[in-house]
């Protein structure tokens, strides 16, 4: 075999171009096998619409999960723009919503009396106050071998938050800290965007997916990249590139052994090389069946790093680009500049979230469909050209929640909920606002879980690769290896997980790249 490598990373998302970047800035030789003709992964810009001159963050659009030292160690020219509004939430059938102002916090306390929650303004900023004793705590531990929940638990230094947020569901915690139904919705649903559970989750899933959404940065923002997630991605690839390693498109890998051999494929020829570790920038359910243990099939496989099993995972979202001529109108006196500046909740209460699972749990499409939107080109305009910034263009991002894999429906009707939720909520149907493409058609792009499985080979559409982990070792967990300590172990031992599905894993944050680099550093 004359292709030898000290690390072969599968996968050319930002996960394994962090990888790459430390790697070879440490002198390894390093290369990446990206099976796509681009790098990047989810977090790519494309221009979605022919003959529109628009790049649109396709599949992933905000960050808040990316350390800044990761941006510092690999000299990453990227620029981050925080949003002056949190959320706008209209209250169905009336013309009254929440608009919570981070600019004002008179005007957010007033937003909420509006709605009739006055005493839940209060109670927002001590639910808050709690979140951000995790995130000061636990978010500058991501990049570090992994704490123990004891020594976790011992860091927060606060059981009360503690028990609320890690030990008990976290639907209690906001059920009993709200009485408004609005409110309640709007705090729970980021303990269920990509995640498909109630809101009294017994699972603690959703108790996960809410701590990430809650500690990114140290606070818990979600900040738009300016120039759209390409730039993000086309940053990780420049210092990948600049620090020496080999960057393969067009190279899907077909099989890995646990020695070290990777076979894949280029351009219809099969070829083969040799790497003393290997980096999984895939999901472990993909990477049980590289090895040929039967991924693709309903199975359970013993493993490691992300948790003690693999089963198929499934996505639960689906996500909807829009270009529009002008922003809609709203009902009421809302500015839509104000309302569409920060997440825009549709349908999301908590009576209607938690009738939207049980809806979709017995295999039926919500209706309405709980879903969120994020308008980009308020916040960074760069992303159209200059033309249609002048004549008063705008994106939307929509994205639904409770649209799990298991629905038959398909796209067109998935699409129609969408649209449908979202007018139920506006003062003008949205569909004569679209622009269209160079064939007249309108300006709409709809991702589901299948199309994310079949285009980025998400298994189950899943966006963590399966479910998110804890950014803790349990008590008594192994943690003999570097690997271990790094939350990127398998039972392979020259193998590890640098993606998403590594423990820490999930969303745009290059953590799971830094981390299995590290643990491959530590070992030298």
């Amino acid at each position: 075999m004359s292709d030898l490598y000290d690390v072969a990373i599968i996968g050319g998302g930002h996960n394994g171009l962090t990888a790459a970047a430390y790697l070879a800035d440490a002198g390894l030789r390093v290369i990446v096998l990206e099976k796509l003709d681009v790098l990047g992964g989810a977090a790519v810009s494309a221009q979605a619409f022919d003959g529109v001159d628009a790049q649109l963050s396709r599949y992933s659009y905000l960050v808040s999960l990316l350390p800044k030292r990761i941006i510092d160690d690999l000299g990453l020219e990227i620029r981050l723009e925080r949003r002056r509004y949190s959320s706008y939430t209209p209250v169905p059938g009336s013309d009254t919503g929440l608009l919570i102002d981070h600019g004002d916090p008179a005007a957010t306390t007033a937003s909420f009396a509006a709605i009739g929650a006055f005493e839940d303004a209060a109670a927002w900023r001590d639910f808050y106050s709690g979140t951000g004793r995790l995130a000061t705590t636990l978010f500058p531990t991501v990049c570090d071998p992994l704490l123990t929940r004891r020594e976790a638990r011992a860091a927060v230094g606060d059981d009360r938050v503690w028990q609320a947020f890690i030990e008990r569901p976290v639907g209690e915690a906001i059920e009993s800290a709200f009485a408004s139904d609005v409110v309640r919705g709007v705090a729970l649903t980021d303990a269920l965007i990509g995640t498909f559970a109630p809101n009294l989750d017994e699972s603690l899933a959703a108790n996960r997916c809410f701590l990430y959404h809650v500690i990114g940065g140290g606070t818990g923002d979600w900040d738009v990249p300016v120039g759209g997630m390409g730039a993000v991605s086309g940053e990780l690839a420049r210092a990948a590139r600049l620090a020496g390693a080999t960057l393969a498109t067009g190279a899907e890998v077909t099989a890995i052994t646990p020695d070290g051999e990777v076979s894949y494929t280029v351009g219809g020829e099969q070829r083969r090389l040799g790497a003393t570790r290997i980096l999984a920038n895939v999901s472990p359910w993909t990477l049980d069946g590289l090895l040929g243990r039967g991924g693709g099939t309903d199975r359970v496989a013993a493993t490691g790093g992300s948790g003690p099993t693999v089963t198929k995972p499934e996505g639960a979202q689906l996500k909807v680009n829009l270009l529009l001529s002008r922003l809609p109108r709203l009902r009421g006196d809302v500015d839509p500049a104000a309302a569409f500046g920060g997440t825009f909740h549709i349908n999301e209460g908590w009576r209607q979230l938690q009738a939207a699972y049980d809806t979709a749990a017995a295999g039926r499409l919500p209706d309405p469909l709980p879903a969120e939107i994020y308008c980009h080109t308020l916040t960074d305009p760069s992303i159209l050209a200059p033309e249609l910034r002048a004549s008063g263009a705008h994106t939307l991002t929509l994205f639904g929640l409770h649209a799990p894999d298991r629905l038959t429906a398909d796209r067109a009707e998935l699409q129609a909920a969408a649209l449908a939720s979202l007018n139920s909520v506006l003062a003008e149907p949205i569909e004569p606002l679209l622009m269209t493409d160079a064939a007249g058609a309108p300006c709409i792009e709809t991702k589901t879980t299948h199309d994310l499985e079949s285009a980025l080979g998400l298994p189950g559409g899943n966006i963590f690769h399966g479910p998110l982990s804890w950014p803790f070792a349990e008590d008594g967990a192994p943690l003999g290896t570097a690997a271990e300590r790094w939350g990127v172990a398998t039972s392979d031992p020259s193998i590890l997980l640098c993606g998403a599905g590594a423990q820490r894993g999930g969303a745009v944050s290059g953590i799971g790249g830094h981390n299995a680099a590290m643990a491959v550093l530590e070992e030298l």
